[in-house]
């Protein structure tokens, strides 16, 4: 699969550089031109009034301490361009693999997996399914530590789920009152990897994105997404 990304990144790069070469020759300019001024101020200083030395010596410091901070700033800014390149690479070896993350997911005829994450509070809990209108279609009771949930795509009238995007959600009770509401996890094929100003983005079937670093697991994938 060909990752559009990959051309923006080399185009994003290739204008840094240019940024970049075009910083370096205006701090080269600035500092001629500080140079003139200053050969200029010292031909034409008074000479029963001459200006102190110590003047010169203030603003050429001063200059150079904003040089310096130029070019260290460019520097990371191009260390920084290299390691998102080489993290860019890797992560476009995900496409294709299924991973695992906090979102929603496109149901399309196979059961889905559901994890629903560790209750922080409550002594009930009930994990609920509602489709791309936010529509509650699913509720059903959960126990913590019984592991994955294997949704099968039935809604709790029984009648079968359309094909489509569905959220799950771990709602925990103390008695009758809802004292918190987690997203639970779900399993996604990656179809692209693309560069954001957040850091990488994975975008998965429905249109679904989440940042890389929210994944907590990655998998080879299973029949029924292969099918």
């Amino acid at each position: 699969m060909e990752i559009s990304p990959t051309t923006t990144s080399l185009s994003a790069s290739a204008t840094q550089n240019k940024q970049s070469e075009s910083d370096i020759s205006k701090i080269t300019s600035d500092f001629d031109t500080f140079l003139k001024m200053l050969t200029a101020q010292i031909t034409n200083q008074d000479p029963l009034n001459p200006i102190n030395s110590e003047q010169f010596a203030v603003q050429l410091a001063t200059f150079s301490g904003v040089e310096q901070q130029v070019r260290t700033n460019e520097l990371l800014e191009s260390l920084s361009g290299k390691l998102g390149e080489t993290g860019f690479g890797q992560m476009a070896a995900w496409v294709g693999m299924e991973a695992r993350a906090p979102m929603p997911a496109y149901y399309s005829g196979a059961p889905l997996a559901v994890l629903p994450t560790d209750p922080i509070a409550g002594d009930r809990h009930e994990l609920v399914a509602r489709n791309a209108n936010g529509s509650e279609i699913w509720r059903a009771p959960y126990t913590q530590g019984t592991g994955p949930v294997q949704w099968a795509g039935v809604r709790s009238d029984g009648i079968a789920a359309p094909d489509g995007t569905y959220s799950f959600r771990l709602e925990s009770f103390e008695g009758d009152r809802l004292v918190a509401t987690e997203e639970a996890q779900t399993y996604g094929a990656v179809q692209e990897v693309r560069i954001d100003p957040r850091g990488p983005v994975l975008v998965f079937g429905g249109g679904i994105e989440r940042l890389a670093d929210t994944v907590s697991a990655l998998r080879k994938p299973t029949i029924a997404a292969r099918s």
